[in-house]
């Protein structure tokens, strides 16, 4: 009988579980709050990689900032 009755419990249980609403999860496709990558350059004084975006661009070449160009000897 107590067999029984556990069988029951955990068909129960398993009932329950299964008809919760499911949490609708986002699909990956549709993720546009994600930006896009970016292009990493290389800054001519000092090496180091940054985004496009960030870098600043001098006549021989992009610097990750304006004390780099110029202490590159670059004036635009």
């Amino acid at each position: 009988m107590k067999y029984l009755v556990l069988l029951l419990v955990i068909v129960a249980v398993l009932w329950l579980a299964r008809s919760r609403p499911r949490v609708a999860r986002p699909d990956r496709a549709a993720k546009s709050d994600r930006a896009a990558p970016q292009a990493m350059i290389e800054c001519t004084h000092c090496g180091v990689h940054l985004p496009r975006a960030e870098a600043v661009a001098g006549l021989q070449g992009h610097y990750c900032s304006d004390a780099h160009r110029l202490a590159h000897g670059d004036s635009r």
